[in-house]
């Protein structure tokens, strides 16, 4: 798996994942450049300086920025293991549930903002989803070495595990009651659809309620990492204001 770009390697330094080597344009010593080498020479990573058309070969993203590590494939994190860490390090449970999202560019997103918003976990389902990638690790500016991803078997049983852990779950949808009038300070969840079908109807059924976000315009939804995004600093917003934060 590969962490392309100046952010992604810089955070997959910061954040402790595993780095077999990083290959950087020949020259690339000043700027953050040079802090990357700096830090993996301390940290006793392999650097090897190659000539662009050897990155622009080995790049997957084309969008390398003179720099691409090689690092271990992403481990995923178990999802009761991760509540139970967080409660015991006395943390408000925080989560954002994908049901169904494909476009790696989404889930990027999703992870860069669920790590701005102190998200305890990002879950994701084992089927119907796209996992985290090497396109996933670029668009998440490297937020995916510091957040907790859960692959799970079923959002479904998920939810339900969450909701007997007393996790409040809401379903984002259009026809909802108004995330604004929610109250999202206690131990909360969000769920969010996948693009084009939304939160599937029975996992809506499952959760404690449905919030919208109020439109005003033409189009007649947000993007899948938009909506999360507003939803999940909206919690933010209150809980800060609560105290839980």
């Amino acid at each position: 798996m590969l962490a392309e770009g100046i952010n992604a390697v810089t955070e997959a330094l910061k954040g402790g994942v595993t780095i077999e080597k990083i290959c950087m344009l020949k020259g690339s010593t000043g700027g953050r450049a040079g802090a990357i080498f700096a830090k993996a020479r301390a940290a006793g990573i392999k650097v090897v300086f190659v000539e662009k058309e050897y990155l622009d070969k080995l790049s997957e993203t084309h969008r390398h920025q003179g720099v691409i590590a090689v690092v271990t494939e992403y481990e995923y994190h178990d999802l009761e293991e991760t509540l139970e860490t967080a409660r015991r390090e006395g943390k408000a449970l925080f989560f954002a549930v994908l049901d169904g999202v494909e476009d790696p560019h989404n889930l990027g997103a999703v992870i860069r903002v669920a790590d701005c918003a102190g998200v305890t976990a990002v879950v994701i389902p084992r089927h119907r989803s796209v996992g985290v990638t090497d396109t996933v690790i670029r668009v998440s500016a490297g937020a995916t070495a510091h957040v907790k991803v859960c692959k799970v078997a079923n959002v479904n049983d998920a939810i339900r595990y969450l909701r007997d852990e007393g996790v409040a779950v809401y379903a984002a949808d259009m026809d909802g009651e108004s995330v604004y009038s929610a109250d999202l300070t206690g131990d909360v969840a969000i769920v969010v659809g996948g693009e084009g079908g939304g939160v599937r109807a029975l996992t809506r059924k499952l959760c404690d309620g449905v919030l919208s976000l109020p439109q005003f315009g033409k189009v007649n939804s947000l993007n899948a990492s938009v909506a999360c995004g507003i939803m999940l600093y909206e919690a933010v917003r209150q809980r800060t204001q609560n105290g839980k934060k």
